[in-house]
Parts: structure tokens; C-alpha cells; sequence
């Protein structure tokens, strides 16, 4: 189990470069999550939802998403709330505060997964969440070490130099952690070093005698990781082409964004991720509003920042727009959800640039779908809970191989619940042609070479047969 001093110090490409190096070496691998908080999800083979980034890892191993490799997900829907999804299936919202009482109800349903798991393969590499560092957190975790103990799995602990203070972070958590918890873990790495790693010699031996943990390597930064999905919302990124301007607004729930991560790779477009209280240039070519876990709350935070008046303007220059997901919802007339499943109950006024209506619904679409949009064939995903009709749905999106979204009259507004249909390259090709950009093939292929280099790169920095010996 790779444990981290703290969120976003690299575990899940970890996990993932580890899954691809154990797959290469000749075993059955595959990758664990207990508990993970993202909007960024995937649909998985058998209809439910998981964390993207154990997709991503599902991926290196050689294996289609499943369930089991993330009994329990946490969507933030408030900044204080989360809807619980168990075994791929929404079972509760609850708040910070009362989330904990729920934990050793869910405790069981993660070891059920764990279990199934560790019988059908020879390896199963598990990431944690957050820190076991967080100590008031300690009491019914199931995320860190209340997994490792309950599981008997060994634990490395990741630290990230890049932030400055790595000897602090690995000697800190051991100094605050209890001594059965400090007992699971047999070792340390420090990860995304930059510079030249004989300065660093003093300070990892400290570490090892402050400890008495051993060191299992030094992994200088990963210069692919761009080409590799981000997990949170924390790492968007655009891209640095040039040519036709494409900007994706950054709501405040954004979620399964890594829709854009094909985009920021074309090198015929400039990929902006808009953040709040900058406007929309007036150069861009096509503005995206993306998916969002709160649809109504996030129309009133694009609001906020003015960009429903922006978008007006950006039509009126020629401009296009295109709505996926929550961010199609948006565009139409009206969201209604009167009995409050995505949020409070009531009804909010759309963009009212497609002439459409949603209305929230119980139950949560989950499906993976295939099909064809711009004369091309497309594959991707839906995770919503609205119902959209409307007379634009005429002129629909997509046919997967019932008739998906809305066009307007004119052509320049497109609305679709489809994710993930930027990776087909035939329809990336199509869709960007109407820009007047000529799209570089090859996405999923580069993300398997990306995956192929993240596995080289561990094992020439780590002591990859060490970690795997901690396995047996």
C-alpha cells in the first residue's frame, strides 16, 4: 500500500507506474483504492462508478475499470457535503461531520472488495488518501492506516520533495502517528526530486535513522506526466499549442474533466482552463462549459463571475459553445429538480441558449455507450441524473444509437451528455476541423507509451523488486 505525507504528493501516478511494472514483469495485478473524494469518475464494465485515477491504474494493469477497485467514493457536492457512492452505487449524502458514522458500515464493504480482489490475482497494489499523518482523523478510517491495520497490507510511506520539507513530512508523520500504525510501514520514497540527487544523500540517511524505516528510492520528476489524466481539480492544466483558442470555464464542482485532457495535447490549439473572476478572452474560438457535480449551484457560479454575459458576446463575435453534461443543462431554458436529488429543491432559469428543459431525476444514468456523432464512430460515458427534451433535441448531438443532445438552429451551441468522446480520435479529428484545426492522431496511444515510460522511469529509481518482495 503506497500511503502519502499528504494529498497530491503523487500516489495515484505511483500506483499506476507500479500496476504497469508488475504487469510487464508477468503478473496478474491490480490496483485498490479504499476510499477515494473525486468528481473525476469513470463508469465501469459492470454499471457503476469509481474514481478516475483507478481507472487510469485499471488501465496500466491490463484491465477494465471494476467496482471492487473502489468500493467507496466520495462526490463533493457543498464544501462540506458529499454524495457516498458504495460498491459504484450512490447510498447517502452526508456531511463532513457525519460521514464518520458511516464509516464502519462501509468498513465491511471495502474488505469484501479488497478480498475479491487479492483471490483474483497474484498482486493487488493499494493507494491510500490524504495522510495517516491526519491523527484526529485516525478513529474509524478506513482511507489509511484503519485499511492497513484491518487488511494486514504493508504500507510505504510517499513523501514530495517538490513542496519542500520532505525530511520534515516522513519524520513528522512518523513522530504523530501510534506505534502500531508506525509498525505497517516497512519503508519510505521520496518523490518528484529535482536536481542533483548527492545533495540529497544526508538527508535520506537522516530520515532512515529518524524512522528506522528503509528507503526504497529517490524518483526524480516525471516529465510524461502530462500525458496522463489528472486526477483532482487541483492539477488542470491547459495546453500550450497554438492556432484556434479553446477555453474551458473552471467551475467550482467541475468534474470529469479529464474530458479535456486530448485537447491539451493537440499542438493545433491553445487550451485555456478559465478560472474564476477572469473573463472570457475575446480570441477564444470555442468556449466549453463542462460537467459539474451541482448543476444549478454551478450555474450560479458562472453567473458570478460573469460569464453568462461573456458567453453572449462570444457568440456574437461567431463564436461556438458546447455544454457537456451538467454544463448541456445549463444551456437550455430551465433545471428543474422539485424533489431536490442534485441538490436543493427548486428550479433555476438556464443560459437559454438551446431551447431546452431538464428536470433532475432518482436515478443516476450510468452507462458506457458507443455510437456516432459528426459522420464519426465515438465511444464514451454517461453519469448524469437529468432527463433533457426540447425542440433542439431535433437536431440531436450524437446517435449512441438513440439520439443524444441538442444542436442550435444555427449551428454554433452543442449540448451532450457524452464524456470521454475527445479520445476517439476520428471524432476529435471531425470536431476540431470545424475550427480549422488539423488534429495530431494517436491519444490512447500515447497515454499506454506515457504508462510503458512511468514503469521504466520507477524501476530505474526505485527498489522495485524490494516493494514487490513486501507482497509475498
Amino acid at each position: 500500500m503506497i500511503q502519502g505525507t499528504g494529498s497530491n504528493v503523487g500516489k495515484s501516478l505511483l500506483v499506476a507506474g507500479l500496476c504497469r511494472a508488475a504487469r510487464l514483469r508477468g503478473l496478474s495485478v491490480a490496483p485498490f483504492k479504499p476510499q477515494n473524494m473525486s468528481n473525476n469518475a469513470a463508469v465501469t464494465v459492470d454499471g457503476g462508478e469509481i474514481g478516475r485515477a483507478q481507472a487510469l491504474q485499471a488501465l496500466a494493469c491490463g484491465l477494465e475499470p471494476a467496482t471492487d477497485m473502489n468500493p467507496v467514493l466520495l462526490k463533493p457536492e457543498t464544501d462540506t457535503g458529499a454524495q457516498v457512492i458504495l460498491h459504484g452505487r450512490a447510498v447517502a449524502r452526508a456531511q463532513a461531520r457525519d460521514y464518520a458514522t458511516l464509516k464502519p458500515q462501509l468498513l465491511q464493504g471495502v474488505l469484501d472488495s479488497f478480498a475479491r480482489l487479492r483471490a483474483a490475482h497474484d498482486l493487488v497494489i493499494v493507494e491510500g488518501a490524504g495522510s495517516p499523518a491526519e491523527v484526529n482523523l485516525r478513529p474509524r478510517d478506513i482511507a489509511n492506516m484503519g485499511f492497513a491495520r484491518a487488511a494486514g497490507v504493508p504500507v510505504v510511506l510517499a513523501g514530495d520533495i517538490d513542496r519542500g520539507g520532505v525530511i520534515a513530512q516522513i519524520v513528522g508523520t512518523r513522530a504523530v502517528i501510534e506505534a502500531g500504525d508506525a509498525a505497517m510501514i516497512r519503508g519510505f520514497l521520496i518523490n518528484k526530486f529535482r536536481g542533483d540527487p548527492v545533495l540529497l544523500q544526508d538527508g535520506y540517511r537522516m530520515i532512515e535513522e529518524r524512522t528506522g524505516w528503509r528507503g526504497f528510492g529517490v524518483v526524480p520528476w516525471f516529465p510524461g506526466a502530462h500525458r496522463l489524466p489528472a486526477e483532482d481539480a487541483v492539477d488542470l492544466r491547459g495546453g500550450g499549442g497554438q492556432g484556434a483558442h479553446v477555453v474551458c470555464l473552471t467551475l467550482s464542482r467541475i468534474a470529469n474533466f479529464d474530458d479535456l485532457d486530448p485537447l491539451a495535447t493537440e499542438p493545433g490549439l491553445r487550451l485555456t482552463m478559465l478560472g474564476p473572476g477572469r473573463a472570457i478572452p475575446g480570441d477564444a474560438d470555442l468556449v466549453i462549459i463542462p460537467g459539474t457535480k451541482s448543476t444549478r449551484g454551478d450555474l450560479a457560479f458562472l453567473r458570478q463571475q460573469g460569464w453568462d454575459i461573456d458567453l453572449t458576446a462570444h457568440l456574437r463575435r461567431g463564436g461556438h459553445v458546447l455544454g457537456i453534461c451538467g454544463g448541456y443543462q445549463m444551456l437550455g431554458r430551465v433545471i428543474r429538480d422539485p424533489m431536490g436529488f442534485d441538490g436543493p429543491a427548486g428550479e433555476t432559469e438556464g443560459l437559454g441558449l438551446l431551447d431546452i428543459q431538464t428536470e433532475m431525476a432518482a436515478e443516476k444514468r450510468l452507462t458506457r455507450v458507443q455510437g456516432r456523432a459528426l459522420g464519426q464512430e465515438v465511444t464514451g460515458y454517461e453519469i448524469h441524473m437529468g432527463r433533457t427534451s426540447g425542440p433542439d433535441c431535433a437536431r440531436p448531438f450524437a446517435h449512441i444509437p438513440r439520439a443524444d443532445g441538442a444542436i442550435s438552429a444555427d449551428g454554433r451551441v452543442s449540448g451532450t451528455y457524452l464524456h470521454g468522446l475527445f479520445a476517439d480520435d476520428g471524432f476529435r479529428a471531425a470536431w476540431l476541423a470545424r475550427l480549422g484545426v488539423a488534429s495530431a492522431p494517436g491519444y490512447a496511444a500515447g497515454v499506454q507509451q506515457a504508462l510503458d515510460d512511468l514503469a521504466a522511469h520507477l524501476e530505474t529509481h526505485l527498489d522495485v523488486d524490494g516493494l514487490l518482495a513486501l507482497a509475498g
